[in-house]
């Protein structure tokens, strides 16, 4: 029998003992650290409630009040002049020869893209559910307010805007936050609010794509056969397939840059939307007669609130004010920074009349696809019909009414459109911060991430990123926001130089009319 060394006993005992403590320790900083993630993510999430509230009205609304008494209320008094400028020359091309210009209406469609989407068919709704039909009309007054806002962002990210080393105009918040409070003698505060922008935007639209990507695969199941959906194994192969094939036509498309994103987006966006207007303007004119009394709730519900109807709990005026205008808030995405970077690669002789294309934006996006909805569950009776908490499903249920099955499968493929085009658009946005922090090596691979993240659409439980997103927008907004109250007196000058200017501009356009 061989005989143990005490040493050897020794190191075989400290071994043990040392096994044991490290499993210990990595246990209790496995469990502490799972616990410090925990408080990280319910903190993200309360203040996401909390900002997602009244601060988020206070700021975007407030700032909209402030931009439209700034510019003298110019998406009202200068309406004609706007639509003949937009609806009026939306097949017209810039008059030049440069072979990377993207003329106005492309770049308003592409930020129209990012803005109209499947908010605007279940998002509406939602909204009805809890604040009743009252939060249309606040949804209106947040637009209208919206059309400032918007107008101030788009035609800073146009004036401050730079020309990369491959011709291509690049603008947005990124810029007009560094060049533009700088000449207000805050540059250090505004290019920490540049980058600070830029940086979170490049993260957000990570998750925010993969959360589009599932809204894509919720949809396009429902249309497969019940044998499928009751298949895990079949099920799961045909969402690999519609996350493969999005993959592939999102990648055919962004990796064209933006003058293919504009060419995509020029028909993609009219297409979808002339579709789902048409089918829910059918709707609504075989329940015209009830129109009378809808129009009534909207404008008493939006300072009396609403009582209980079958399946509508009822609501206050509180509750009117907060959906409608978040949701006029979320539809339009003015004060969110977004739109300046599609805009500002417009070719365009001045800076205003990009500006003008933000009215346009806010008209077709809040004032005439959300409220063609709104208008499709209300004069339908679905709003009443259908339990908030599935709210979402009320369009389908007004379209199921008159086209039969076949409704259910217009809403799902125009929601699918919807997200289509937000993916593209959104990508291009992702690109264009890492371009601005990195340079434009770095974004011509970046992009590639975004096209990653679409995978993430084949995991439904999307909760986290969706508190993640929130919370980014909010501390996106909140740059944004500082940089447009702070500006819009630039934009009012820019403005009068606009429309005042002997022979040029608004002056040239007056009379090249009197002459035709």
């Amino acid at each position: 029998m061989l005989e143990v060394c005490p040493l050897q006993g020794y190191v075989s005992f400290l071994h043990t003992v040392g096994k044991w403590s490290l499993l210990f320790w990595y246990s209790s900083y496995r469990n502490v650290k799972e616990g410090i993630m925990e408080s990280i993510m319910k903190i993200m999430v309360s203040f996401a409630g909390w900002f997602w509230g009244p601060p988020i009205l206070i700021l975007i609304g407030g700032g909209g009040i402030w931009c439209t008494l700034q510019l003298k209320a110019l998406q009202l008094t200068r309406f004609p002049y706007v639509c003949s400028q937009t609806f009026g020359k939306m097949f017209s091309k810039p008059k030049t020869d440069d072979p990377n210009a993207v003329s106005p209406f492309s770049a308003a469609v592409a930020a129209l893209a990012s803005s109209i989407g499947a908010s605007n068919i279940i998002g509406v709704p939602v909204a009805i559910a809890y604040g009743g039909p009252g939060a249309v009309f606040w949804m209106w007054i947040l637009a209208i307010l919206g059309c400032a806002t918007k107008f101030v962002e788009i035609v800073l990210g146009v004036h401050y805007r730079e020309t990369n080393e491959k011709g291509e105009h690049s603008g947005g918040p990124f810029y007009y936050c560094a060049k533009g409070l700088g000449e207000l003698g805050l540059g250090g505060i505004g290019k920490f609010f540049g980058y600070w922008f830029a940086f979170l935007l490049m993260i957000e639209i990570a998750p925010s794509i993969s959360t589009q990507g599932a809204s894509i695969v919720q949809n396009v199941v429902t249309l497969l056969p019940q044998s499928i959906q009751e298949n895990p194994a079949q099920l799961q192969n045909f969402k690999i397939g519609i996350i493969a094939a999005l993959v592939i036509v999102v990648l055919l498309v962004v990796v064209g840059g933006f003058k293919r994103i504009a060419s995509v987006t020029d028909k993609l966006v009219p297409l979808m939307a002339g579709i789902y207007i048409v089918a829910a303007l059918g709707i609504i004119a075989l329940n015209i007669a009830n129109i009378p009394v809808v129009l009534g709730n909207i404008f008493a519900g939006a300072f009396t609130g609403h009582a209980a109807t079958g399946a509508f709990a009822g609501t206050t005026v509180k509750l009117a004010l907060r959906w409608g205008a978040a949701r006029g808030v979320y539809s339009n995405e003015a004060g969110m920074g977004t739109a300046p970077i599609a805009h500002s690669t417009a070719t365009v002789d001045h800076p205003v009349r990009q500006g003008l294309w933000a009215i346009f934006e806010v008209v077709v996006d809040t004032l005439i696809v959300c409220t063609v909805t709104a208008l499709t569950v209300l004069v339908s009776g679905a709003w009443t019909a259908v339990e908030p908490a599935n709210a979402g499903g009320m369009p389908s249920m007004a379209f199921r009414a008159v086209y039969g099955s076949a409704g259910d499968a217009l809403v799902t493929i125009c929601v699918i459109l919807f997200v289509l085009s937000t993916i593209i658009v959104i990508t291009f946005y992702g690109e264009k911060q890492a371009e601005f922090l990195f340079g434009t090596k770095f974004a011509k691979y970046w992009k590639f991430v975004y096209i990653v993240a679409i995978v993430g659409g084949l995991y439904p439980d999307l909760g986290t990123l969706f508190d993640i997103t929130d919370v980014f927008l909010a501390l996106i907004i909140i740059p944004n926001m500082i940089a447009v109250i702070a500006l819009a007196p630039k934009v009012r000058e820019l403005a009068k130089e606009y429309f005042n200017t002997p022979g040029k501009y608004y002056l040239a356009d007056v009379a090249a009319k009197k002459q035709k």
